[in-house]
């Protein structure tokens, strides 16, 4: 919900160019807060009341802004004040907003920022979008390992206002290769031992990851060690940035978001939902639905094989949606869970027979409780009708066929991301549609099956 309870006399400060209030209003409050309250305020008006702040606010209270307003503001005001906050912002930040950017609009804007800070967004924009460099920031707490605790602390001093975290010290040597590792409060601990050797106490069994690694390493190492900053090195183990603990979570949300996009068969979007184009957001939905529909095509051909027999026992028709579901169902949670475990790490492709053993007992069970109710229901469905209480064996079918439509989902469901990511596919996103068409096309036969076979006898 948008929060307007200072919309009125924002939009009124605007009007009247109420300088000194306006920069009041910029100044009052934690930066979130204020974002907050200029969330109903559009691009411009945000902007026109940021730039009344100085530039450390202005930095902070732009990046509680709403993402889409970020890039609207970047894409829209003037170039010469948009370098010059984008000069200000963390180098992963600003990297990850200009990769959203108009190109043409970024080519205006980067001449217009320091030689440093253009070099800085060019090399980090170099990296792919998901390696572990194109994550990191290069605002890193870095000192020489020939220094000692005073000097490492007066170099601290100096480097302070510009960095992201520092939490964590690396030391490195002249050719910058990461030596070691010194927190904070180390260092601190030998205030009264000035002279002492940062090499003396400075920790050289380092965390690492390198610049072109997945980002979902570094993500892993970051939750496995609880770290609040990992180290970035190049292939010669040159220090070249840290990922910190927040970009972590981004990044962690942000394949959140992907992998539910994936289950629902949805190519992630490049954008925001409102940013994309109707038609690339129907392509990344339309070839899915198109190869499920295509499955859908193959169900119903197996449906068709089964008229005349569905004709003869009309009654069966009613039991056909609860089958399919419980099927479908069952191999959908076997997916979700086998795929979330491969991305926590808990099993690999070597583990697939554990796997199969493990689904088969448990759609074996899960299809006994589901055959019991199935049984009752269809007991009350039939009980008044003539044709099923002619044939002797018709109150096994819906059982028999929950039992094992139940446990060939789970077993089907199970085994697909394991088949996928060995071919080097994405199993979040290849999976589920292939089990919901693969668990409708089994429920249907062995449905037909058990039912021929049992009725046919009876």
């Amino acid at each position: 919900m948008v929060n307007t309870l200072f919309l009125p006399e924002l939009r009124e400060m605007l009007a009247n160019q109420d300088v000194r209030e306006l920069e009041e209003f910029c100044h009052a409050l934690h930066p979130a807060r204020t974002a907050e309250f200029m969330e109903g305020l559009d691009a411009a008006e945000s902007w026109s009341v940021v730039r009344h702040a100085d530039s450390s606010t202005r930095e902070q209270i732009f990046l509680y802004l709403e993402h889409e307003k970020q890039i609207e503001i970047i894409e829209t005001q003037d170039r010469e004040e948009v370098a010059a906050l984008l000069a200000n912002l963390p180098a992963d930040d600003r990297v990850d907003l200009l990769h959203e950017v108009q190109t043409q609009i970024v080519e205006e804007i980067l001449p217009l920022l320091p030689a440093d800070e253009r070099r800085d967004i060019l090399r980090l924009r170099a990296y792919p979008e998901e390696t572990a460099g194109a994550l990191m920031t290069t605002d890193i707490a870095m000192v020489g390992e020939g220094l000692n605790v005073r000097e490492a602390l007066s170099e601290l001093s100096k480097q302070a206002e510009h960095l992201e975290t520092i939490y964590y010290i690396y030391v490195v040597d002249e050719q910058q290769h990461l030596r070691g590792v010194v927190s904070a409060r180390q260092l601190l601990s030998k205030v009264g031992k000035p002279e002492t050797k940062l090499a003396e106490i400075m920790d050289t069994d380092i965390v690492a990851v390198s610049a072109l690694d997945n980002r979902e390493d570094a993500t892993d190492l970051v939750a496995r060690y609880d770290l609040l900053a990992i180290p970035v090195v190049d292939q010669e183990r040159r220090l070249v940035g840290i990922i910190t603990h927040d970009d972590v979570i981004d990044a962690v949300l942000e394949e959140a978001q992907d992998d539910a996009l994936r289950s629902a068969a949805i190519t992630p979007l490049d954008e925001g939902y409102l940013r994309t184009k109707i038609f690339v957001l129907a392509w990344k939905r339309g070839v899915w639905l198109t190869v499920l529909f295509a499955t859908g095509i193959f169900t119903a051909s197996a449906l068709g094989q089964y008229e005349l027999k569905l004709k003869q026992w009309a009654w069966l028709v009613a039991f056909l949606p609860l089958v399919m579901s419980s099927g479908g169902n069952a191999g959908n949670q076997s997916a979700t869970l086998i795929i979330t475990a491969l991305s926590a790490g808990d099993i690999a492709l070597k583990d697939w027979q554990q796997i199969f053993w493990r689904e088969l007992r448990v759609g074996l069970v899960l299809g006994s409780i589901l055959a019991c109710i199935g049984f009752l229901v269809s007991m009350a469905i039939t009980w008044n009708d003539a044709d099923a209480a002619k044939l002797r064996y018709w109150p096994l079918v819906v059982p028999l066929t929950l039992v094992l439509v139940v446990t060939c989902g789970a077993v089907a469901g199970s085994l697909l991301p394991l088949f996928f990511k060995r071919l080097g596919l994405d199993p979040a996103l290849m999976s589920n549609p292939f089990v919901a068409a693969l668990s409708d096309i089994l429920a249907i036969l062995i449905y037909m099956t058990v039912s021929i076979t049992l009725l046919s006898a009876g």
